[in-house]
């Protein structure tokens, strides 16, 4: 049986349906299983060994109908005999429909379940205590037969990409020794980013609680400025044991970092998701406007912590939506102090 898994964009959304290839791969062990996914998100699942082929959607063929056209013919020819369509949009849409694969699954959506075989509803609430993206994400199987099972995306490091790492850090004078926690400094966007100065005074009491700490920040190149900004407002002390200058240049880089650090503490988002997939404990600060349920569950928080507004204040039937609509404004009540007992018990706890 040959099996094509769609599922375009986000690096957590890529990472996130790695889940079903393995899945996949143990019901039907000698099946072929490829994986379409944009360029750029390719490092997260790079030498992952339930995928038989990648198929790269790249931005030239997202640019170009005619190029687009010939991808699809591609596709055609690979005579596949299952698509699962987990991204759902126009492009996933119309590879999933020229396929010609005999079973077509993707999720239920009103106007476009008629393309598909098999279309399936999205749960609201976890049935087995793990985040929605996991359960939703195995639902997409049941017409194949494949009972569910909480698996966990897992990225895969190659051991010459561990020590290079590891040279790294000790170029930068880090001691193994001592506690190494990445920042997750910045969310994809404004609405998902907690306040530089609410940030700066979280990074703060993580020296109050930990003083042998080390800090690396986790931001790209042009993010240097709001970085930047965050380390100006932390106390010097705290200035201190941060290593600025320290970060990946890669994406692959980044996560050979990440995998000799005791814990990712910050913003939800792509590292956080990045983090758990290397087994490194994370303390996640969910956005106001999202449902922290969608990525976080119940079996997580044995190594993992997640914080909502939510948690400490009364969220009405509407406030997801106002949140979303002016997320500064609900940002501005997730004051530090909510957090930080939280965030000392998280970091006691993986001493």
């Amino acid at each position: 049986m040959k099996i094509l898994i769609i599922q375009q964009k986000m690096i957590g959304d890529v990472l996130t349906s790695i889940i079903l290839l393995e899945a996949l791969k143990k019901k039907f062990p000698d099946s072929t299983l490829h994986y379409l996914i944009n360029t750029h998100t390719y490092p997260v699942v790079e030498h992952h060994p339930f995928v038989n082929e990648f198929i790269f959607f790249t931005p030239e063929i997202e640019k170009s109908y005619r190029k687009f056209y010939f991808f699809l013919k591609e596709i055609r020819q690979q005579k596949y005999d299952v698509v699962i369509d987990v991204y759902g949009k126009l492009s996933s849409n119309l590879i999933t429909l020229f396929s010609g694969a005999k079973t077509k699954i993707s999720y239920y959506k009103k106007g476009k379940a008629f393309l598909y075989t098999y279309t399936i509803s999205r749960l609201k609430e976890p049935l087995h205590n793990a985040s929605l993206a996991i359960e939703n994400r195995m639902r997409l199987l049941e017409p194949l037969k494949v009972d569910f099972k909480n698996y966990s995306p897992e990225i895969h490091l190659q051991k010459k990409e561990i020590e290079a790492a590891k040279k790294t850090l000790e170029a930068f004078v880090i001691d193994h020794d001592k506690p190494i926690y990445m920042i997750s400094l910045l969310g994809s966007g404004p609405e998902k980013t907690y306040p530089a100065q609410y940030m700066a005074s979280l990074i703060d009491s993580i020296i109050a609680f930990i003083p042998e700490a080390q800090l690396l920040f986790n931001y790209i190149p042009k993010q240097l400025k709001e970085a930047q900004e965050i380390f100006n407002l932390t106390s010097e002390k705290t200035q201190k044991n941060i290593y600025f200058d320290l970060y990946g240049k890669s994406l692959r880089e980044f996560l050979a970092i990440t995998y000799h650090c005791n814990a990712v503490i910050g913003n939800e988002g792509g590292a956080i998701n990045m983090a758990k997939a290397l087994n490194i404990p994370t303390f996640i600060i969910f956005a106001p406007y999202l449902n922290k349920a969608n990525w976080f569950g119940v079996s997580e928080a044995k190594d993992n912590t997640a914080v909502h507004l939510s948690d400490f204040v009364t969220y009405e039937s509407n406030d997801i939506k106002k949140a979303k609509e002016n997320p500064k404004s609900y940002y501005l009540k997730f004051k530090p102090t909510f957090i930080e007992p939280k965030l000392k018990v998280f970091l006691q706890n993986i001493q």
